[in-house]
């Protein structure tokens, strides 16, 4: 009975190792479908058009060029900043293509691909607000700044600041409504994001940086651990520098100047 009982044991192991060792890529092929996590409030890189409710951005372009390339079908798995991390890591996605900066408390749980977008942070005040023409007037006395929580904004900002007061925001357009209505003075964004405000509003104006702040790279952020399933993400990145395809994707969506090309 014991000889049984171990026996069993022994191969209920041996199965979890099959299934560890098979990972990311043959999920993937036995399912014949990817799942991508993505945020869909991401202009230019996933953004759910409010008009249309059609999905658009270099990541959505680039999403179904990957499953494409894995010849099999796409499925998204919505979610945010604040959430990300931990939605790849439990496998509720198999790669997260929304713009996710590189940090090092983020590769503490995920891994991440090569990059293929680097930006740099950016300041949206009002144009009416006249107190906030520079970037040296964020950080003065009574100046309140908002950043969305999960962005690799909010740590850099908590760092930043000495005199200004900072606010933490869930969703986007609550930081937007706090700088439109006058309670907040900017709110701390990216190029793609600021690209955004330019395009869409009468009201907002950007501020970018007089050097470079935290240049952040963006890239694929995977299981980890799963070195196969990395190798042909990395695949799929130099495919597309290479091919023309990063480019293309990026040109509709005004990213060439943040585009990383080696």
């Amino acid at each position: 009975m014991m000889t049984l009982r171990l026996s069993g044991i022994l191969s209920a192991c041996a199965i979890l190792a099959s299934a560890a060792q098979a990972g990311v890529l043959d999920d993937i092929q036995k399912t014949g479908v990817l799942k991508v996590c993505m945020w869909p409030d991401y202009f230019g890189i996933s953004y759910r058009d409010p008009k249309t409710g059609w999905l658009q951005g270099i990541d959505i372009e680039l999403s179904e060029e990957l499953a494409k390339d894995l010849g099999v079908k796409l499925e998204y798995v919505e979610t945010d900043f604040s959430r990300v991390v931990a939605d790849v890591a439990s496998g509720k996605c198999q790669i997260a293509m929304m713009g996710v900066g590189v940090t090092p408390v983020r590769a503490e749980k995920v891994d991440f691909s090569a990059p293929y977008l680097r930006s740099d942070v950016y300041a949206v005040t009002t144009r009416a607000n006249r107190n906030l023409l520079t970037w040296d007037d964020i950080d003065r006395p009574g100046r309140v700044i908002v950043v969305q929580k999960g962005t690799f904004m909010e740590p850099l900002m908590q760092k930043m600041l000495r005199e200004a007061t900072l606010e933490v925001t869930v969703m986007p357009s609550e930081r937007e409504r706090e700088v439109e209505s006058g309670r907040a003075d900017a709110f701390m964004t990216d190029y793609a994001y600021s690209k955004r405000m330019e395009m869409n509003t009468d009201w907002a104006r950007v501020i970018a940086p007089t050097k470079p702040v935290q240049l952040t790279d963006y890239a694929y952020a995977v299981p980890k651990g799963d070195a196969p399933w990395l190798a042909r993400v990395n695949a799929f990145v130099a495919a597309i520098k290479k091919d023309g395809r990063l480019e293309k994707a990026a040109l509709p969506h005004a990213l060439l100047p943040i585009v990383v090309k080696d």
